[in-house]
């Protein structure tokens, strides 16, 4: 299963790297995992400009400038919070697609409303409007994923969210 992330994320860097683009990740649930999966590649510097792990509220306050407002009426679990991680990790960093992610991976923390398995992404690029994404990572027949594969899950979608972005003639 590693596998596949290198293989994802190995082209995701060919991909920004043809295209001249750097990356950055603000990342909160995932903890550095996308970030450790393109550096994990050699040559990586030449794409990779920066990751922010951010796992507390005051972490994407100080560090991204996610506004105090945005976590206290929508939780550090929502689509605001993922557009604000994500504009402030472009503004904070020199690239060009900044991808940021949080959620709930669980086992424990989840709600009705929020449930384990929540995860929201955030993809801000220069000159183009964010792309929101929201995903509930769920096993067969509702069954709750461990924290691993949640964690999984979100390292693969953030890295197929950078694969469009970086390669846009490619999902056209």
């Amino acid at each position: 299963m590693r596998d596949e992330i290198l293989i994802l994320a190995r082209r995701v860097l060919d991909a920004a790297f043809a295209r001249k683009l750097m990356i950055v990740t603000a990342e909160s649930c995932t903890g550095g995992l996308i970030a450790g999966a393109l550096t994990e590649i050699p040559g990586s510097s030449n794409v990779f400009e920066r990751g922010f792990v951010t796992y507390s509220n005051e972490a994407k306050q100080e560090l991204l400038g996610v506004p105090v407002e945005t976590l206290a009426a929508y939780g550090a679990v929502s689509a605001q919070t993922a557009e604000a991680m994500a504009l402030g990790a472009l503004a904070h960093a020199r690239a060009q697609i900044a991808l940021s992610v949080t959620g709930v991976a669980g086992p424990d923390g989840g709600s009705a409303e929020k449930p384990v398995g929540l995860v929201h992404f955030g993809l801000a690029q220069t000159e183009r409007p964010t792309r929101l994404v929201e995903k509930r990572f769920a096993g067969a027949h509702g069954k709750m994923l461990s924290r691993a594969e949640i964690r999984r899950m979100a390292v693969l979608t953030g890295l197929q969210m950078l694969l469009e972005a970086a390669a846009p003639q490619l999902h056209a």
